[in-house]
């Protein structure tokens, strides 16, 4: 990447970057989610050119080098020297043979992004499906999903031949190991054994306690002999379908043996995988068997479907040496949104969980009685002791109001969890939980004065405890870290405000909420710098704002300055509703008592450590502001302004105008480049005169939404194919963001369902809805005035198996019939000069679209980067890369901005 002058750089750490919808347009506020996006370096640098902005003392933590092994000889001498102080040094282990692993990848890479410091040094790992463990650098991290990279790890990391080899390495390279394997082989005690046997100290509960909690049948076993109310439950096994017990079993519970509603789940699996509803003993075993034959476990728990409140609690052990002591933070509780279309069978499934959508709501703490609250708090901790978990776990459960029955049978009448308010039951033991930017985790921690590094080198600490061989690597740490944190600048030391503002109230929002977040969250690596995360929100809600004219003037617009805890929340919608809650005086009063409460249990306990330096994070009151207010309020602060909106005015130029005439510096292209591309249409006819270039355009027709409804659809489709010259068009909305209602339309009963969508405001077209097998189509939240139809770019499926024909290895295959793929591609530079980094393929699993899971669903979506020279030859990749800054130069980008185009892997052209 070619280096821009130092007074146009702001330079900053950033994860993920966001994937491409199947259409060009330029993204000029850049997804920032998905991780390939920047793959050659995790330092970006957005260009302040206009502003001739010199950010003072900006500086980068770039990512220690994992691969190599510590010189262990060095540090041994050192300390021989009589140095007092040397870093930790820590080994992530992610992956895993679970459908989970990508979930690992993210978690990996949060814990990546968090723990790693000048006193704290960081080697990853990762363990494939088949068990064979690599060294991998961190920029691996930073893949979208294990399967970018898998297909080449013999090349692009290192390989351990056996798991024994493995362990040897992390003996002479690693303190301490930190698992982060969701599911088998990470929570089944499979990765703690193998440590074990090698005398390596790790993060978390220990293999045999880890086998008997991950066992949700074993651990329901022991709970009930412990005097814990559990759920009724019956358990299938392989190889027996015992359908005569099932049915004495639904008898005894009352429950129709042809309706009664049971939910079905693995008893070794995630808390979310593979779990559905069932109606009556057929369904249930069909189901049961439908698990067992996917592979997702052998064993299948068929339990009765509880009608209450899901919640969910971290607890944290906070005890000295080996003295356990368990402390539950404030719990969550889980609203399940109900759906539009009838649907009762809502669970908290795998979708809900890690897609962002209004499906589910968070609120920490829960709507419950205090008193309750309190309950689930004794209740989880009491689980984690009994069943001997160590330094960390997630535990999740139901509270069931008294108008609720948990079962008609007598063996719950009493136990742990009746209160006088209902019952508590707790289900599921989450032994490595996921830890994703937003997770339950820092959610709950930041409640009570935890940043994400605070909470995760609390753990890490604790564990180092449990092990004497430590003592002297622990005592070298803690000192480092008090010289280094004396050696920092003082607090009140001059910082530069930066305002990182995100949401809006475009189809985009939620995925501008995940590039804020991460935004926000790794701009405050840099000790200099005042980090104010803003959302920005309709005036009066989002829920007036589903019909509104996406042209609202910008006193309809309000944004909010938040605190730390509300921005790690799922939706915007979900930020919104927690502001004026937080300003409501009886629910604010209550929240501040019970944060208050755990905060002192906490500070009693770890006050006790000589690691414990106290919280970091004070909460504060949202702060609500018109946009004028706050565009006045970033010039008197002279912030920075990072723009993260998605859509609307963060696309279009309004923002830009606004800020530019206050005079306030932002990130990204100016106000006629965003207007332009914003507008799709705008962008084709900027670019109509290059086709010399190679650089074509897609022949488009516009058409009004209105004339859409009321005209004949027989007559469209015949002046669509007349005039494409084409019998299948891309769909989508003209000033919308490239990832909601685009589809593939092949005839005219496609363009009627379409059609109907739009007339009726449907908030998504459901799966299947069109002539081809797709997923669920997300639609515009605002109705677009105008739609734009495409010819139809056929591309060449590019297929990622998890084994090579005849091999063991996995495998990536390609035909190259089309000569087409697509890519989306980076570009970084002041005005003029812009420069494209390496492109990435993004690959379809399924359908003609990307799916909104393989967009935005967290450890979902494949990106191939760069691209494989099987598919696209070197010279290629260098024409694709010229005539995307070509594009980019014409275009008027600079800062950060991101093309998404066609690409001919022969001539490089693109379109």
């Amino acid at each position: 990447m070619a280096s821009l002058s130092t007074h146009s750089l702001l330079s900053f750490y950033l994860g993920n970057g966001r994937r491409s919808g199947n259409r060009r347009r330029a993204s000029l506020t850049g997804r920032l989610r998905g991780s390939n996006f920047f793959p050659s370096s995790p330092v970006l640098m957005f260009s302040l050119e206009r502003n001739r902005l010199s950010p003072r003392g900006l500086r980068s933590r770039v990512p220690q080098a994992s691969a190599a092994v510590e010189d262990e000889k060095e540090w041994r001498v050192e300390e021989e020297d009589g140095v007092k102080g040397r870093p930790l040094r820590v080994g992530i282990v992610c992956g895993g043979p679970s459908a989970e692993r990508g979930i690992s990848l993210n978690s990996a890479r949060s814990v990546l992004d968090h723990i790693e410091g000048e006193d704290l040094i960081v080697s990853c790992y990762y363990i494939d499906c088949d068990f064979n463990a690599y060294a991998v650098s961190p920029a691996q991290l930073y893949s979208n999903t294990p399967a970018d990279f898998d297909f080449k790890l013999e090349s692009l990391a290192r390989a351990f031949r056996s798991l024994t080899e493995f362990t040897e390495h992390l003996a002479i390279t690693v303190d301490i190991v930190f698992p982060v394997i969701h599911g088998c082989f990470g929570e089944d005690g499979g990765i703690q054994e193998l440590l074990e046997k090698a005398n390596i100290p790790f993060v978390g509960t220990p293999s045999a306690e880890c086998r008997q909690a991950f066992d949700k049948h074993n651990a329901s076993v022991v709970l009930k002999k412990e005097g814990f109310v559990t759920v009724p439950s019956f358990l299938i096994q392989k190889n027996h379908a015992d359908k005569t017990g099932l049915t004495i079993w639904f008898d005894r519970h009352h429950l129709d043996k042809v309706t009664g509603k049971v939910v079905v789940k693995p008893t070794r699996a995630g808390s979310s995988i593979g779990v559905s509803v069932a109606y009556g003993v057929d369904d249930s075993l069909l189901k049961a068997f439908d698990i067992i034959s996917k592979g997702i476990d052998d064993n299948v728990l068929i339990e009765v479907f509880l009608g209450g409140n899901e919640f969910t609690t971290m607890v944290i052990d906070v005890g000295t040496d080996d003295q356990c002591q368990p402390l539950a933070l404030l719990p969550t509780e889980v609203e399940l949104c109900r759906s539009n279309d009838g649907n009762e069978d809502i669970i908290f499934n795998y979708r809900r969980k890690y897609l962002p959508t209004r499906q589910v709501a968070y609120h920490t703490p829960p709507r419950f009685h205090t008193d309750v609250i309190e309950f689930i708090r004794q209740g989880a901790a009491l689980i984690f002791k009994t069943l001997k978990l160590r330094d960390f776990a997630r535990i999740d459960g139901w509270f069931l109001p008294s108008s609720v029955n948990l079962s008609s049978s007598s063996e719950n009448e009493c136990g742990i969890g009746k209160t006088k308010y209902g019952t508590i039951v707790f289900t599921d033991i989450n032994l490595i939980n996921g830890m994703e930017q937003t997770s339950f985790m820092f959610q709950q921690a930041s409640k009570v004065g935890f940043s994400h590094s605070n909470i995760l080198r609390t753990i890490i600490c604790r564990a180092c405890l449990r092990f004497p061989v430590l003592g002297t690597c622990r005592k070298a740490w803690n000192t480092l870290s008090q010289q280094l944190k004396s050696a920092k600048n003082p607090d009140d030391a001059p910082k530069r405000k930066v305002f990182v503002i995100f949401g809006g109230k475009t189809s985009e929002r939620q995925v501008s909420l995940m590039s804020g977040t991460n935004v926000w969250l790794k701009l405050q690596a840099f000790d200099d710098l005042d980090v104010v995360p803003c959302l920005l929100a309709p005036a009066d809600g989002y829920v007036s704002a589903e019909h509104g004219d996406i042209h609202q003037v910008s006193s309809s617009k309000v944004v909010w300055s938040l605190p730390y805890s509300l921005v790690l929340r799922h939706t915007t919608e979900e930020i919104f509703d927690a502001c004026l809650e937080a300003l409501e005086q009886k629910r604010a009063m209550l929240t501040s008592q019970l944060c208050k409460h755990v905060k002192t249990e906490l500070f009693e306990a770890l006050s006790k450590h000589d690691w414990f330096t106290g919280f970091d994070i004070i909460e504060e009151p949202p702060l609500e502001l018109t946009l004028e207010q706050w565009i006045t309020h970033a010039k008197e602060d002279q912030a920075i302004v990072f723009i993260a909106v998605h859509g609307d005015i963060g696309e279009d130029g309004t923002l830009q105008s606004m800020l530019e005439a206050a005079g306030i510096p932002y990130t990204g292209p100016g106000p006629i480049a965003s207007n332009t591309c914003m507008d799709k249409v705008s962008t084709s006819l900027v670019l109509a005169h290059v086709k010399n270039l190679g650089i074509f355009t897609i022949p488009k027709e516009v058409k009004r939404k209105d004339d859409l409804i009321h005209s004949s659809i027989a007559d469209i489709w015949r002046d669509l194919t007349t005039k494409l010259q084409s019998e299948t068009f891309c769909v989508k909305p003209s000033r919308d963001g490239c990832s909601t209602g685009v589809a593939r339309l092949r005839c005219e009963e496609d363009l009627k369902v379409y059609v109907s969508a739009l007339e009726n405001f449907l908030p998504r077209l459901p799966a299947n809805s069109l002539s081809k097998v797709h997923g669920v189509i997300e639609m515009p939240t605002t109705s677009p005035e105008f739609v734009i139809f495409e010819q139809f770019v056929e591309t060449d499926d590019v297929v990622i198996s998890s084994k090579s024909v005849g091999g063991s290895t996995p495998n990536l295959t390609w035909k190259g019939q089309s000569e087409w793929i697509e890519v989306t591609v980076g570009v970084i530079g002041p005005s003029g000069d812009m420069h494209s980094l390496s492109p990435s393929i993004t690959v379809k699993e399924s359908g003609d679209i990307l799916s909104l899971e393989e967009k935005f669903q967290g450890g979902t979506g494949i990106n191939l980067t760069p691209p494989p020279t099987m598919i696209i030859s070197n010279e290629a990749l260098e024409k694709c890369k010229q005539r995307i800054e070509i594009i980019a130069n014409i275009l008027e980008l600079e800062g950060l901005s991101r093309i998404d185009v066609f690409l001919n892997v022969h001539t490089g052209e693109v379109r």
